[in-house]
C-alpha cells in the first residue's frame, strides 16, 4: 500500500504538469453542458419527451472524461514510459504490471470524477437541471463504465509495442467513440443506420446505462449494457495484466 501511494502521488504530480487532461476530461465536458444549455435551454429533447434536452445528455456528457482519460490518456502514458526504458526499470523490483496499472485508473478515475462534478455543478446552477433518478444506481454505473471503458486503456497501454503503435490503436478507439457514441453528438438524433453502428461500440452501451439511471428509468431495460460493461471489464483487464510488455 505504501508503493501504490508513493507511486500515485509521482505519477499525479506528473500528470498536472500536463494541459491535455485539464484541456479534454476538464473543461471540454464543462463546455459541452453550456453550448447545450444556451442552445436549447430547458427544451424537450424531442416532441412528446417527459425531459429536457440537458436532462437527455447528462449522463453521455459524464462520459467524455472517461473516453479521454481511459482510452487515450491511460495507454499512452504507459506505453510512453515502455519506450523510454522506465518499466524495464521497474521489472527488477517488486512492483507488478497490476500495480502499474492500478495507479494509472485511479489517477484518470480521479480526474472523471471531478469532471463529472463540475458537469453537475455547471448543469444545475447556470442551466436548473434536475437529476430525476437514483444517485446510488447512478454512481454504481458511473463506476462500472469506468472501470470498463478504462480496461481498453489498460490493455491498449499494457500490450502496444511502442508509442506509435499505442497512438494509432488509441485514436482508432478514442475518436469514434467520442463522436458516434452519444457523447458528444446526440444518440437520439443519429438517423436509424448510424446508430446501428454506434451500438457496437462499448462506450454507446455505457452512455444508455447512465442515461437510464440519471433519468430514473427502470434498471432492467439496461441490463444489456450492464453485462456487456462488465464482460468486457473482464477480458481487457485479463489481457492487459497477462500479456503486460515491459519492453
Amino acid at each position: 500500500m505504501k508503493t501504490f501511494r508513493t507511486m500515485l502521488k509521482t505519477e499525479l504530480k506528473l500528470s498536472l504538469r500536463g494541459m491535455d487532461m485539464l484541456i479534454f476530461a476538464i473543461c471540454m465536458p464543462v463546455v459541452m453542458v453550456i453550448i447545450l444549455g444556451i442552445i436549447f435551454g430547458n427544451k424537450s429533447a424531442f416532441d412528446g419527451a417527459e425531459y429536457t434536452f440537458l436532462a437527455q445528455s447528462f449522463g453521455a456528457i459524464s462520459t467524455i472524461a472517461i473516453c479521454a482519460g481511459g482510452v487515450m490518456g491511460l495507454p499512452l502514458v504507459v506505453s510512453d514510459y515502455r519506450n523510454k526504458k522506465i518499466l524495464k526499470r521497474f521489472q527488477v523490483t517488486p512492483i507488478s504490471p497490476a500495480l502499474i496499472l492500478a495507479v494509472q485508473v485511479v489517477i484518470y478515475m480521479l480526474y472523471s470524477i471531478v469532471s463529472l462534478v463540475l458537469v453537475y455543478i455547471t448543469s444545475a446552477v447556470f442551466f436548473d437541471y434536475q437529476f430525476n433518478g437514483s444517485m446510488l444506481q447512478f454512481f454504481g454505473a458511473y463506476f462500472l463504465v469506468m472501470i470498463s471503458i478504462f480496461s481498453i486503456g489498460m490493455m491498449v497501454g499494457g500490450i502496444a509495442p511502442n508509442v506509435k503503435i499505442a497512438g494509432i490503436l488509441a485514436s482508432a478507439l478514442y475518436f469514434p467513440m467520442l463522436i458516434f457514441s452519444g457523447a458528444t453528438l446526440p444518440y437520439e438524433v443519429m438517423p436509424s443506420a448510424l446508430q446501428k453502428i454506434a451500438d457496437i461500440l462499448p462506450l454507446t452501451q455505457g452512455i444508455k446505462l447512465l442515461k437510464a439511471t440519471s433519468l430514473g428509468l427502470p434498471i432492467g431495460s439496461v441490463l444489456m449494457p450492464v453485462l456487456i460493461m462488465i464482460v468486457l471489464g473482464i477480458i481487457c483487464i485479463s489481457i492487459s495484466v497477462r500479456c503486460f510488455r515491459w519492453e
